[in-house]
């Protein structure tokens, strides 16, 4: 090492991990130096997720050393010393919901007394003066089950500074967000990242890389590929590197829309719910896609979730070819035809210990056996079919869903989605957290779907759902201020999703 090259936060060299015959890492290197924002990208599978668990001490590789600051990690079993090396936010949230800032902040870290109880009073004063001391603006003393994505995020990475920890290690941290927290959150990096903080940036939005991140890594097929500064690698080379392969995803993503007339298959009339959206009104034709953009706070995804009975409205009405579902029921408006993929497959989409088989067919029940009884084979054979048609890697139905790779797991919910054979699909953010290859994969089945006869509706602020669909319906503080037909330019969507246009 020559005097004037920086010595690395973190090294990582010939790495190797094996799971039985499973190869997750082959001789896989990262090499991060100070002050940078380096992403680490990959489809699912590219051996992301088993090398963070390396870096963090979860585990040890097979293989290889990991070193940080020049010396090597600590031992496994020593938790302090890599607290102090390297911190991980993930994309769920480590934070106790049931506990409050301060007490997240400082777990098993409180001051106590002269009679061995905790004083609460020291607690929340360092717990302020933590949050102050890398200016994080949230309540010490509110529950953590009340603080949005954001600030959850923002806790915990002033919980990983206050161990010591320069190195932090931000995991999808923006699936979640919304366009005006994402910026809050790259402002907070920077502010961050000019007092001396080292980010491991890893996301499936490569906009985002090119937005924050001075170097990249690709990972394809548990090896390391290229590193290289973000600004010497254009976009279709980064996919190029992480696929093996040219791709057309940057070009513009437009369909024809259905020719001549089609029949309504969603009609929503005059709905409204109060401070959330306001007497909403649009059709969809069969095998029409329409999209429905907004920011944060527009009301988009309220008005999706009402579509699918999650929510009931205050007023208007919801037809489903020529049907009206209970307003608020799941049940009847899945029985009316209608599929639906959640916003957060994690919380709303999946049951983590459930098999591939049982999450697939869970929208199904009635065509799994006679008289309440369940039979396993028609089940299997229903989820295999599901499987094959959403190309599902798995061994077999018989997994658990959370053997599964993110993207794999969203194609699972996107299974049980069309299961029923639905005739309105309905999609909040449906390649969120996926890798670029996945989510091609499953916005090519939405347009699929829409081929064959069914009406869509994507609920997204991610410019590639929406290139997908005939129409945008765009939403501003609840309310459709645009309509843009497809082929727009993403500026002039951009704006109105910013409401700077009123033009319907």
């Amino acid at each position: 090492m020559s005097g004037n090259e920086k010595q690395p936060v973190t090294e990582a060299t010939n790495i190797s991990k094996r799971y039985g015959s499973t190869t997750a890492l082959d001789g896989a290197h990262l090499r991060v130096l100070p002050g940078e924002t380096h992403a680490l990208v990959g489809r699912n599978g590219a051996g992301k997720s088993t090398l963070v668990s390396i870096l963090t001490g979860l585990q040890a590789a097979d293989a290889g050393e990991v070193r940080f600051g020049g010396a090597p990690a600590p031992r496994l079993s020593d938790r302090d010393a890599w607290r102090r090396h390297v911190a991980c936010v993930y994309q769920r949230s480590t934070i106790i919901p049931q506990l409050t800032v301060a007490e997240n902040l400082l777990l098993n870290r409180y001051d106590r007394g002269r009679s061995g109880l905790i004083s609460w009073r020291s607690l929340h004063r360092r717990a302020r003066e933590l949050l102050a001391a890398w200016s994080v603006e949230v309540d010490v003393g509110a529950t953590a089950k009340d603080l949005s994505v954001e600030e959850r995020q923002f806790v915990e990475i002033a919980r990983a500074l206050s161990f010591g920890a320069r190195f932090i290690i931000l995991d999808e941290p923006t699936a979640q967000l919304d366009a005006a927290a994402i910026a809050r959150l790259f402002a907070r990096i920077r502010d961050l990242q000019a007092q001396g903080v080292t980010f491991l940036f890893i996301s499936h939005h490569l906009q985002e890389i090119y937005e924050i991140c001075d170097m990249v890594t690709v990972f394809r097929d548990a090896r390391h590929i290229v590193t290289a500064p973000v600004a010497d690698l254009p976009h279709a080379d980064l996919v190029a590197a992480m696929t093996g392969e040219a791709t057309a995803l940057d070009l513009p993503r437009t369909r024809r829309a259905p020719a001549g007339d089609r029949d309504v298959v969603l009609d929503v009339a005059g709905l409204s719910l109060s401070g959330r959206y306001d007497d909403i009104s649009f059709q969809v034709a069969a095998g029409e896609i329409v999209g429905l953009a907004g920011a944060g706070g527009s009301g988009k995804t309220e008005l999706a979730e009402t579509i699918v009975g999650l929510r009931a409205p205050d007023a208007g009405t919801v037809t489903v070819a020529g049907r009206v579902p209970r307003p608020g029921d799941v049940g009847d408006a899945l029985a009316g035809g209608v599929g639906f993929v959640p916003q957060d497959r994690h919380r709303q989409g999946l049951v983590a210990g459930m098999s591939i088989a049982d999450n697939t067919t869970l929208t199904i029940p009635e065509r799994l056996g006679a008289a309440g009884f369940l039979s396993t084979r028609r089940r299997d054979a229903i989820a295999g079919t599901l499987i094959d048609a959403l190309a599902i890697k798995t061994p077999g139905p018989e997994l658990p869903v959370s053997g599964l790779s993110g993207g794999n797991q969203q194609k699972v919910v996107m299974a049980r989605a069309l299961a029923n054979d639905p005739t309105v699909l309905v999609l909040i953010t449906p390649t969120a957290g996926v890798d670029v290859r996945s989510k091609q994969f499953l916005l090519d089945k939405v347009d699929q779907v829409a081929a064959a006869g069914t009406g869509a509706v994507v609920a997204s602020d991610e410019l590639d759902d929406l290139r997908l669909c005939d129409r945008v319906l765009v939403m501003f503080q609840g309310r459709i201020v645009a309509g843009m037909p497809g082929g727009w330019r993403d500026r002039d969507l951009v704006a109105a999703m910013e409401g700077l246009t009123a033009d319907v």
